[in-house]
C-alpha cells in the first residue's frame, strides 16, 4: 500500500525519498563518524563534552530522516529485494549498531565524561564501543549501497 502510495506520485517521488535518505545517512553517519573519531583519541584539546551533545543530536535527526525515507524506499520494490542478501546484513548492522548506542548511552564512562575527566580505562571502554560503531555502520552503509547492485 505505502509502495503503491509512494509509486502513484509520480516519477519523482522516487529519486526526492533517495535524496532524503542520503541526507539523513550523511547526517548520520558524519555526527557518528566525528564523536566516534574523538573517542578512539583524536582531538583530545577538545573535551568530549563538547562534542557529545550536538554531534548526538546530528546523528538522531539523521537516523529519523534515514528512516522515515528508507520505509518508502524499500515499499517502492519491495518484491525485487526478496532475496537480496546484502538487506540480511544491512538491518542486522543496524541492529547491532543500535545496541551499541544504548550499551555506550548507558555505561559508567558515559554517564561520567560530562560531570569529569574520564579515567584511562573508561576511555578504553569508550574507545571500544567507537570502534564498534565505526564496524556496524559502515557494514550497513555499505550493504546498503550494494542492494541496489544485486
Amino acid at each position: 500500500m505505502l509502495g503503491e502510495f509512494t509509486r502513484s506520485l509520480g516519477v519523482w517521488s522516487y529519486g526526492v525519498i533517495n535524496l532524503v535518505h542520503i541526507l539523513g545517512i550523511a547526517l548520520l553517519f558524519g555526527a557518528i563518524l566525528i564523536l566516534d573519531v574523538r573517542l578512539l583519541g583524536a582531538w583530545r584539546q577538545i573535551p568530549l563534552a563538547v562534542l557529545s551533545r550536538p554531534t548526538t543530536t546530528m546523528a538522531q535527526i539523521g537516523f529519523l530522516l534515514a528512516v522515515c525515507s528508507g520505509i518508502p524506499m524499500i515499499t517502492v520494490k519491495s518484491t525485487d529485494y526478496i532475496g537480496n542478501p546484502f538487506l540480511l546484513i544491512k538491518f542486522p548492522a543496524i541492529a547491532l549498531a543500535l545496541l551499541n548506542v544504548w550499551l555506550v548511552h548507558r555505561s559508567p564512562a558515559w554517564q561520567a565524561h560530562r560531570v569529569r575527566d574520564l579515567t584511562q580505562y573508561e576511555s578504553r571502554r569508550l574507545a571500544f564501543g567507537a570502534s564498534l560503531s565505526l564496524l556496524f555502520w559502515l557494514t550497513a552503509i555499505t550493504a546498503g549501497r550494494m542492494i541496489g547492485y544485486w
